[in-house]
């Protein structure tokens, strides 16, 4: 009997041991994800990578349609989850402070336009929900992450200038205070430079 329970333990040891494997594994291609692509972001300064995308109501928009104003184009990982949802409510909440200032709001991510459409009407969005489902633009900005088949464009954004050129990037977002800090940030872009 002794005998039939150490060889149990001794096949359950070569399975948790098998297992933690599978588990490193996984945790290290979690750590590993990298973008899609190999290039960098837009650099400030530079043209902003075109799109022609469908919005949440199929109307097409371009990047050129919006010369001779500030652009905010962000990008967030999925419709209807925690955090995007506070993102684009707190941009719904001060839509019209950064409208003042001269710009458009703009969201990007790879759900469809149906998505795009549930979630704008869900929490009565005020701005364009772009539906980058080919994953082209994504890829442009350099915001597209994954692994095998799962893609998701990270929260990034983009102020565009009047003129198409980027004129900020924010690598990382707080969903919380992004909104704010891109106020702040249109402020001192209308502000001329004291001489």
């Amino acid at each position: 009997m002794t005998r039939v329970v150490t060889n149990g333990c001794k096949k359950m040891d070569n399975q948790l041991i098998a297992l933690f494997f599978v588990c490193l594994l996984f945790v290290g291609l979690f750590f590993v994800v990298s973008p899609a692509t190999a290039a960098s972001s837009p650099a400030v300064g530079s043209e902003a990578p075109e799109f022609d995308l469908l919005d949440q109501n199929g109307k097409r928009q371009r990047l050129s349609d919006y010369r001779g104003k500030w652009l905010v184009l962000y990008f967030y990982p999925k419709d209807d989850t925690p955090g995007c949802t506070t993102e684009a409510c707190n941009f719904r909440d001060d839509y019209f402070r950064i409208k003042a200032l001269g710009a458009v709001v703009m969201g990007v991510s790879l759900d469809d336009v149906k998505s795009h459409k549930d979630f704008s009407e869900k929490y009565h969005l005020p701005f364009s929900l772009l539906a980058d489902t080919k994953k082209q633009v994504a890829k442009a900005y350099n915001v597209l992450r994954g692994f095998g088949a799962f893609n998701y464009s990270s929260r990034e954004t983009f102020i565009i200038d009047p003129q198409g050129k980027i004129a900020k990037h924010y690598a990382r977002v707080n969903t919380r205070q992004h909104a704010t800090e891109i106020i702040k940030d249109l402020e001192k872009f209308s502000t001329p430079a004291k001489k």
